[in-house]
Formats: C-alpha cells, structure tokens, sequence
C-alpha cells in the first residue's frame, strides 16, 4: 500500500464507498435486470430546454459565467420561486447557483460547520448528508423518524436538542424525502419552527424535489424561518436535468456573501451553456414538472396497490419518485441480503433501506422512476419471487 494513504484525511476512514452504487454496478451485470436503484428521472429533458443549450453554444456561449452565476439564471429562478411557491430571494444576492443540489450541500455545510459542531439529521435519509457533516469534522446527530411516519416532530427535536445542546449548529431537512417519498404539510414545518426560532442554529432544507408534490401544494420552512434558512432547489428531478447539474442555493444576503466563498473556492462557477438551459427551464418550463409530477403518481399508485397486496407494509409517497416499503415476515429480513437475493433470483435490484440510515433496517427503497410497463413486469417478478420464497413464521436470517 502507499504509504502517502496514511497521511491523507483522517475523517475519510470513516466513511464507506457508496454500497447504493456497489449494488447497482452488481445488478447491471444481471441480464434482463429491471433496475428501480437510481434516483433519475426516467424523462428526456425537454425540447425546449435542449434547444437552448445546443444555441447558447452555438453562438459561443463557451466562456466563464459570473461566480455566483449568471444573472439571467438567478433572476429566472428567483421568480420561479416566488410564483411556484411563494419564496423571495434577490437574485442579485441571495441567490447561488451550484453544480447540481449536491455542490449546494458540501457548500452550506462546509460553510457553517467547524470541528466539534453537531448536526441533527432525521433518518431514513440520503446518506450525502451524513458524509459531507463528517467530513467537515463535525457529528451527526441521528433522529430515526421510523416510527412516526418517517417525519420528525417538534419533539422529537426538542429531545435532540437538549441532549445536545449548543453544540448542535445545523438541522437538515430534504422534503419531498428521498428515501421515503414523505413530505411535510406546512402545518408541521411551522412547529419545527418554533423549536429552531431564534438558537443559534441553520435549516439546511433540499427541497429538489419541490415540484414532485403530490395532492397538496409543496410547503416551505422559508416562510416561516426564512432567516435561519438555507434554501436548496434546482433543476435535476423537476426538469429531467440531472446530467446538466444545476442548482440554487438561497439564503440571506448575509449568509448568502458567506456561502459564496466556499463556492467560488471549490467549483469557480457552473458551466455556461447549462446555465442558459436552465434559465429557459425555469423561465418558460413551468409546467414541465407537473406534466412529469402526474406520470409519477400514476406509477405510485400502482406500485403502492400491488406491494401492500403481497404483503409489504409501505409508507404511501406524497412526493419524489421512492416508495419505501418494509420487507414482509417470512422472507430475509436483512434488507442487504435481501436485495442481493431479490435481484439474482427475480432480476429485479432495489436498495436496502439500511443504506439510508436508523430506522431503514428491513426495508427497501424502489425508484419508481422507470416506465409502467416496467413496474408491471417487475411486479411480476416479485410476486413468483414471494411465492416461491416465503417460509411459515418470521424468517430472519
């Protein structure tokens, strides 16, 4: 081994490689596999917006936009989301565009976290949180949120915090949630609220997944927070842009003058010609979500009706594009085993909830970001793969 690997990063040590992609470069070998591992939209980006970036470079658009981006695109998604959803930010300063939702999050948390600082995240949940708060030498602070519906309450929060006390710098939030697909009615935000109002503490809220909401308009923390709030939104799952990684981050101008400088530090700025893209996505795709939004909740619909039949207890998704379903008695309950034996015997790959934290354990995460067809023939699958595997009694092994 090089010796130079002991002398590198010591939080690296504690984090894994991502088993989500070990598992699903194993299950790409499988012939005939129907993959629901990846969080992507299964959509071509639209038309028009394509049509864009192929002219921006066209007229050679190819040269360094403004750090922060460029002023186009942060007017256009500053009115997006005033119109969408009510939330007000300067373009000309409390508005940040980063390569993708995920620069934005190594942004705000390297930007606020220093060594020995806590950050309370509820679980099950995307695991880049949980990588980037230790890599910034600072400690998770695990909420599993199992056993309430997979949302955290004011009190449960409350109890975080006076465990933890003043060292607890940051809460995230991420609704629509990947995993679970459970969002927060404003009702709820607003109690959260209450607890965070006024301590020392940020709201880190990912809300890419804004435009996915279904059958109640998608709530904020920004309007009743707004001050303690780092906004996260972009352009990947609602426009089907995940390729032409852009985001937004908005805060504060206070904050946001802060958070400018991690970000000009480590990516300079977004690439032109996908700026352009998203200005016209935000500008003129309005409704490119929604239309995406119904084909989704089509799918969910189905799947929700035909796993609960065969046994799986599920949280029914109100946004996102996830269903995460508890793995029923009589089958492998290790939910790592489980998948490995799933995907070889029925070629079908989902991922264990396990790999999203506390309170993921004998569960599965299925993106049902893949057409209906496909959904139905996995369905078949699963259900001979039920039949010729359930054993009488709780099989845990």
């Amino acid at each position: 081994m090089n010796p130079l690997v002991n002398s590198m990063k010591k939080e690296l040590e504690l984090l894994k490689p991502s088993d989500i992609r070990a598992f699903d470069e194993f299950a790409s070998r499988i012939p005939d596999i129907i993959k629901f591992t990846m969080g992507e939209p299964d959509f071509a980006t639209p038309e028009h917006i394509k049509n864009v970036g192929i002219e921006s470079i066209k007229s050679n658009q190819t040269h360094y936009a403004p750090s922060n981006g460029t002023i186009e695109l942060r007017e256009a998604a500053s009115l997006f989301l005033k119109e969408k959803y009510g939330q007000n930010y300067d373009p000309q300063d409390e508005v940040i565009v980063t390569n993708g939702a995920t620069e934005a999050i190594y942004t705000s948390l390297t930007s606020i976290l220093n060594p020995g600082d806590k950050v309370i995240i509820p679980t099950p949940i995307f695991p880049l949180y949980i990588a980037i708060t230790i890599l910034n030498k600072a400690t998770p602070i695990f909420v599993d949120t199992s056993k309430n519906n997979f949302r955290m309450s004011p009190e449960m929060l409350q109890a975080a915090l006076d465990e933890h006390g003043d060292a607890v710098k940051a809460v995230v939030l991420n609704y629509p949630s990947n995993p679970t697909g459970v969002a927060y009615p404003q009702k709820e935000l607003d109690l959260l609220a209450d607890v965070i109002r006024g301590k020392n503490i940020f709201v880190i809220c990912d809300e890419i997944y804004s435009e996915l909401t279904y059958d109640r308009e998608h709530a904020s923390m920004t309007k009743n927070l707004r001050d303690q709030t780092i906004l996260i939104n972009g352009v990947s799952k609602s426009h089907a842009m995940t390729g032409w990684r852009i985001g937004v981050m908005c805060a504060p101008r206070e904050i946001t003058n802060e958070l400018s400088k991690v970000h000009q530090f480590t990516v300079t700025t977004t690439s032109t010609m996908t700026q352009a893209a998203a200005t016209e996505a935000f500008k003129n795709g309005l409704d490119d979500g929604p239309k995406m939004r119904d084909k989704y909740r089509e799918r969910r619909d189905y799947l929700y009706t035909e796993l609960t039949a065969l046994g799986f207890i599920c949280a029914k998704p109100e946004g996102a594009f996830y269903l995460f379903a508890k793995i029923p008695d009589g089958l492998i309950q290790d939910d790592k085993k489980f998948i490995y034996d799933l995907a070889s015997k029925a070629k079908v790959a989902v991922i264990g909830g396990s790999s999203f934290g506390p309170g993921g354990e004998g569960y599965i995460r299925i993106s049902y970001a893949a057409s209906l067809e496909s959904i139905k023939t996995a369905i078949e699958r699963i259900k001979e793969y039920v039949k010729a595997n359930r054993k009488k009694g709780d099989y845990t092994k």
